[in-house]
């Protein structure tokens, strides 16, 4: 009996181990990029850390009480009943001086910002997880797959995330990506899966990147976590300030609430347009992600004339309802200055056109 367990014991280590040594996990980061990482400000003891002190789970909560209430109290309405609405818009139609924004729903969406095209995390596969049958995309919500997506000059990898780095739709848009610009140690994963090094630019937060004439990122930080496997912070979650000739956008990634905002805002602001996560957000875990109501202070601390919510309306990584966030979202910005933005999954965005979205579409998936 004793020779079975053991036996067991083995295959059962053996299993883990050949299933995290998938490529979809990508790899940890060696050598030069290693050492590049270690000398960040923000990397100590063999991991980076936030700029305030962010537990895993709110104080007097235990791993037990939350994984308790995250596996055995779910909301009932965590998913949408029915297929979520949605639009679809030919990203090669659009005409080359269209300023617009397609959003893909949760944090993926695609720009073309004069005259060049722009993806940010775009998870196109159906799924967030290193398991197929698991955390899928709510029916509806996949009209777009990688095969409609143009010839990108910028992909932006907040972290590493599986909802926000996804193996299956970096793969398919490889040929089709000019330059990525991510945080520090994520290239070990994209180079891993053949990425050529050149177009890869890591950043720690506070850096600049020129990218073209009049194209201009700023690395920010953001209060969250990183990691695809067991083993968390190995590489750099952070937020983006892209500045063009005409415009100053926020891509703000995930984020709990936190003073980098304010200090983004007075720094780099006021921008045109903030896009910010407004979901998967929980009591136990209010350090990582914003409440709704959060949200709109942060667009306020970045001085946003417009506020695009995302991070919401395909997955369930959370136990809120699905359509929660959205509305609390509304019912508090009723009297913020910022113009929020509620376009359908697919739905083009004119982004020089400040009117306020009026179409409910989540109502109509009560």
């Amino acid at each position: 009996m004793t020779v079975i367990i053991v036996l067991f014991v083995l295959l059962a280590v053996l299993a883990v181990y050949l299933f995290l040594r998938q490529p979809k996990f990508g790899r940890a980061p060696t050598g030069k990029r290693l050492e590049q990482m270690k000398r960040s400000a923000n990397y100590k003891e063999g991991q980076f850390h936030n700029l305030s002190n962010t537990p895993t789970l709110t104080e007097g909560v235990s791993f037990y009480q939350a994984f308790r209430e995250f596996f055995f109290s779910p909301s009932k309405r965590k998913k949408p009943q029915v297929l979520v609405p949605t639009q679809k818009t030919d990203l090669n139609g659009l005409q080359p001086n269209e300023n617009s924004l397609v959003w893909f729903g949760h944090s993926s969406y695609f720009l073309q910002l004069e005259g060049k095209k722009i993806l940010v995390d775009p998870v196109l596969s159906g799924h967030a997880s290193p398991v197929k049958f698991t955390t899928r995309s709510f029916g509806g919500s996949d009209v777009y797959t990688a095969d409609d997506i143009p010839a990108i000059d910028y992909l932006f990898i907040t972290h590493d995330h599986w909802d926000h780095l996804d193996y299956t739709t970096v793969m398919k848009l490889k040929p089709r990506i000019g330059r990525i610009i991510t945080g520090l140690g994520v290239g070990a994963h994209l180079e891993h899966w053949g990425f050529a090094p050149e177009t890869i630019i890591e950043k720690d937060w506070d850096e600049t990147v020129v990218l073209d004439d009049g194209f201009v990122v700023h690395t920010a930080p953001t209060r969250h976590f990183s990691g695809r496997g067991f083993r968390r912070n190995g590489t750099l979650w952070l937020s983006f300030i892209l500045i063009t000739p005409n415009h100053r956008i926020y891509f703000g990634g995930d984020s709990g609430y936190d003073s980098h905002f304010a200090n983004i805002g007075n720094k780099y602001g006021p921008f045109d347009l903030a896009i910010l996560e407004n979901g998967q957000y929980d009591k136990n875990w209010k350090y990582i992600h914003m409440m709704p109501e959060e949200v709109l202070k942060a667009a306020q601390d970045l001085k946003a004339g417009k506020l695009l919510p995302v991070h919401w309306s395909k997955f369930a990584l959370a136990n809120h309802d699905w359509d929660d966030p959205i509305i609390r979202l509304s019912a508090a910005g009723i009297h913020h200055t910022a113009t929020i933005l509620t376009p359908l999954i697919g739905e083009r965005v004119n982004i020089d056109v400040t009117t306020p979205s009026t179409n409910q579409w989540w109502l109509s998936n009560r």
